[in-house]
């Protein structure tokens, strides 16, 4: 009788860890080196990113494809918009389109619709818990589109914010008037500089009232909302089981229309071109803050009508709202894997491993601003030795940027909204509501100026109460028609 118990004990303990266990190493597809299977990437990387990503391709092909038998072949489609657009008539099946490739690079809006038709790859079957959780935690989770604990996008490269500035033109102001970089950490020490800066440019022409110079700008105005509002202790769009929930909390969104609106139509703040790096150039602006993969934008030279210089640069860790906790944007495409058969299913997760480990990684991003994916490979000692080992030079501008955002990378939490539905549309109020009426209002001042109004009454009646609730009311109701639903309760 005791054996039996025994055995029995013995079987129910197999069969936990089988269920425990077995599920978790990934499935393995025997692959024919005489017979290669091909592997086609869609992407939109250009310049630099594409010589490296096809740097890498053929190595892997030399290699580990060779030995496994698999050969990748990447395609570029040009911009994001136009990779979006190639995957959606892809699934769409509109005349024309081409078949969707084995992997596709994707921001997780694309993706999430690729899965919510069936047509991508649970990663969970091809990669074992414990490769998974090599990946930064936060990265994983924007790929688990319904939290069942499948994954359908793998991150590859991750970008975040970042402030930069015109080092060179920064210096005289800021010892005249003792101000200091310490002071640009918060959103509203952003402001208080941008004023300061912008009254003191005004005081070098004591004959011409009024003609002070904007000192920052901001790209991706949807990042500062959501942002904003989550380092405030809330999120703009809260997703509950599948389901969002809206929080337009009026005094929240008072402190960023305060910090944005306020200090952009009295021109302490400005946006002037396509991008706040343009503005940079042509000496609009001092410092702006955009994405990580930006900063190979940021100029050499301030090029005017009158002059042209050659600049200097400081990198910074992009603001936070004062007294806030110090979460920072996640963003940047990852990789899927599209259903077909489980051959080219797991030479497609072969290729992903080996592509996402530490030193292939890193070589990828060198020249980007990126950041690398893996958990080991966020410090600069291991940046630096994967490019000692491969002696490859960085550029300057990029490695002061991995350099600036990895120095914070342990005391900050990076955030994403999560997918649901019209979220795409959603983003792009939060991202043109504020800044279309700060631009309209700042141009109306300006026109009244110009026919003999006050600039000061002017201001005073667009910075007023009434003002703001014209805005807030208006975006409000925009997004809560856009998804069909009341805000929550605040």
């Amino acid at each position: 009788m005791k054996k039996k118990v025994v055995l029995a004990l013995m079987m129910m303990t197999m069969a936990a860890a089988c269920l425990t266990g077995c599920g978790k190493d990934g499935k393995t597809v025997k692959l024919d080196p005489e017979n290669p299977v091909s592997l086609t990437v869609w992407h939109y990387y250009n310049g630099a990113q594409q010589a490296n990503f096809d740097e890498l391709a053929e190595e892997f092909n030399a290699t580990v494809g060779k030995e496994e038998g698999i050969y990748v072949e990447g395609y570029s489609q040009g911009s994001v918009s136009d990779l979006e657009q190639a995957i959606s008539s892809s699934l769409a099946g509109e005349v024309g389109a081409g078949d969707l490739p084995d992997i596709f690079s994707s921001y997780a809006d694309t993706a999430y619709n690729a899965q919510q038709e069936g047509r991508l790859v649970d990663l969970t079957e091809y990669f074992s818990a414990d490769e998974i959780g090599e990946y930064v935690d936060s990265y994983v989770e924007e790929g688990n589109f319904n939290e069942d604990g499948a994954l359908y996008l793998l991150p590859v490269a991750k970008s975040t914010e970042i402030t930069i500035m015109n080092k060179t033109d920064w210096e005289p102001f800021a010892q005249t008037t003792g101000t200091t970089t310490d002071e640009l950490s918060t959103v509203e020490g952003i402001t208080e500089v941008a004023q300061r800066y912008y009254e003191w440019t005004d005081s070098l022409t004591p004959d011409i009232p009024d003609d002070g110079k904007a000192f920052y700008g901001r790209d991706a105005m949807a990042n500062y909302m959501i942002i904003g509002m989550k380092q405030m202790g809330q999120e703009l769009f809260e997703v509950k089981d599948g389901k969002m929930v809206l929080h337009t909390d009026r005094d929240l969104l008072r402190r960023l229309w305060e910090n944005y609106y306020v200090p952009y139509v009295k021109g302490y703040f400005g946006a002037y071109g396509k991008f706040r790096s343009d503005d940079v150039k042509t000496g609009d602006i001092l410092a702006y803050t955009g994405s990580t993969s930006s900063v190979l934008y940021f100029p050499d030279r301030v090029e005017t009508e009158d002059n042209s210089y050659p600049i200097e640069f400081v990198m910074l860790p992009s603001p936070v709202m004062e007294g806030g906790e110090n979460y920072r944007v996640q963003q940047g495409a990852g990789m899927a894997i599209t259903k077909s058969d489980e051959i080219h299913e797991y030479a497609a997760s072969l290729f992903l491993k080996w592509f996402t480990e530490r030193n292939q990684n890193l070589r990828f991003i060198r020249d980007s601003g990126y950041m690398p994916v893996k958990k080991e490979a966020n410090s600069m000692e291991v940046l630096d030795e994967v490019l000692e080992d491969n002696k490859i030079e960085m550029n300057e501008k990029a490695y002061s940027c991995l350099s600036t955002v990895m120095q914070e990378y342990d005391h900050t939490r990076y955030y994403t909204t999560k997918n649901f539905e019209n979220g795409y549309q959603m983003r792009n109020i939060v991202d043109s509501s504020l800044s279309d009426r700060a631009e309209a209002d700042k141009a109306a001042i300006d026109e009244a100026v110009a026919a003999g109004a006050d600039r000061k009454s002017e201001v005073e009646k667009y910075t007023a109460e009434d003002s703001f609730d014209s805005w807030y009311d208006t975006f409000c109701t925009s997004l809560e028609q856009m998804a069909g639903q009341e805000p929550a309760e605040e």
